[in-house]
Order: C-alpha cells, then structure tokens, then sequence
C-alpha cells in the first residue's frame, strides 16, 4: 500500500509541476520602466524598457520593481560593461523602497565581489547571500558582511562562493524567490539554496562601489507556492524548479 501511494504522489506531483510550469513558457520580458531607485546611483533604462544600466561608482543604490514579489522567479542577464574597479554587483530580494535607510529593514542581499580587498574590513571575492537587518550603507555591513553594521552572511555560492566575476562577461541569472525557499543560478549552475521564513517583497538589482553595470533580457515567471502538503511538496518542487531553469534556457534560444 505504501508503494502505491508514494507513486501515486510522484506521478500526481510531476503533473502538477508541469502544469505550473506552462504558464513560463509564454512568459513576456518585464518593462523596467515602473521600477524605483533608492540610494545615489544613475540607473539608465535601455531600448524597449529591458535592460538597464547603472552608470555610478558609489555607495550602495538598488534598483527595485516596488512589489511584492514572493512566488515569482526573475531571470536574465548581467554584464560590468568595463576593466575600472572591482567591487559589487548583485541583487536584493523582500525590499521594500526605502530600506537603504530603514533601521527595521529586513531582506535579503546577494552580492557578488571580483577580488580580496581590505577596506572596511576584509571582502573576499565571490558571490554570497546575506541578510540586512537594518540601514545599508558605505560601512562594514556592505563591505564586509558585518553584523554589527545590519550585514549577516548566510551562504556563500557552491562555486563561485571564491571566484569573482569577470569583466566585458555576461552571465546568466535565475533567481527563484518564494516564503521559504531561495534559490540562485548563474548559468544554469544552482549556486545558493537557503530555506527559511522570508518577508515578502521587491526583486531588485543592487550595486555598490561599481560603475557600469548592465542588467538586461529581464524575464519573471510564476513558480509553484512553497505552501503545498508534506510529502507532495518535497516530489513537487524539485522537478518544479529545475524545469524552470530548463525551460528559461529554452525560450532563450527559440
């Protein structure tokens, strides 16, 4: 009996997942247009609205869709369109606008340094998720991942947690944003996982002591809600999840 209904529950889950899933397919390219800067950055909209690019090397600045976005996945390219400077790029997720200056903000920020530097303290290249608890700004937090300036590390990337980005190199990124589950991928490759209570919010691009940064081909697709039964949820999501990542690189070469 208990046979039966484990493949009962994998054949229903995989059905479900790919019914959610079809709605992706036909999923448009977002127009920028809307969305909100905070902090001291130029945040320049390119042809059609898709793309933008932010032109300041400075303190930290997002630029943010001013949405709850939880339950969405948000993919597309990223390029440091120069060979001056060596700091960060990323992306901020449960933003809400203002939370650069907000002493009770609470989100999550993923950061991607090119190499080792020593100023506020010690950054290590690579790419990281951390959570912010508080103002972000040009200090330890942001530079160092420091506590006691808002900045909690939580992971760094499977492998790209020690490599920086390169320069005039394009790289693909999925994020996948839901209440209890955070996932990033960089050309294809699953580089941050992280399960947890997460506070409902904007998608945003974040930069900070880096000029010339082009985020481009912005896509968001629904995926399935984190809050569906134990156990269909564990058969569910994964196949869920995955063939979203297929589907994305899919529509991008049709």
């Amino acid at each position: 009996m208990q046979i039966k209904i484990n493949t009962f529950l994998q054949s229903s889950a995989l059905i479900l997942s790919l019914s959610l899933l079809s709605s992706t397919v036909f999923a448009g390219p977002v127009d920028l247009s809307p969305w909100s800067v905070n902090g001291t950055g130029t945040w320049n909209l390119q042809s059609a609205n898709n793309a933008v690019k932010q032109t300041v090397n400075g303190n930290p600045t997002v630029f943010h869709n001013n949405q709850n976005s939880q339950g969405n996945a948000l993919s597309g390219q990223i390029t440091v369109q120069t060979t001056a400077d060596d700091d960060f790029i990323g992306f901020v997720l449960g933003y809400n606008d203002g939370d650069l200056n907000n002493s009770s903000a609470n989100y999550l920020l993923i950061d991607w340094k090119q190499i080792d530097q020593s100023f506020y303290g010690f950054a290590p290249k690579g790419l990281a998720i951390s959570q912010v608890t508080g103002a972000l700004s040009d200090d330890s937090g942001a530079w160092s991942h420091n506590p006691s300036n808002n900045v909690t590390e939580l992971q760094r990337a499977a492998t790209l947690g020690s490599t920086g980005w390169l320069d005039n190199t394009t790289y693909d990124f999925d994020l996948i944003f839901t209440a209890s589950l955070v996932e990033v991928f960089v050309n294809g490759n699953k580089e941050l996982s992280i399960t947890g209570t997460f506070n409902n919010g904007s998608f945003g691009f974040y930069n900070y002591s880096q000029a010339d940064v082009l985020y481009a081909g912005i896509q968001e697709d629904i995926v399935p809600p984190s809050a569906v039964p134990i156990p269909a949820a564990a058969l569910m999501f994964a196949p869920a999840l995955l063939g979203f990542v297929g589907l994305r690189r899919l529509k991008k070469t049709i």
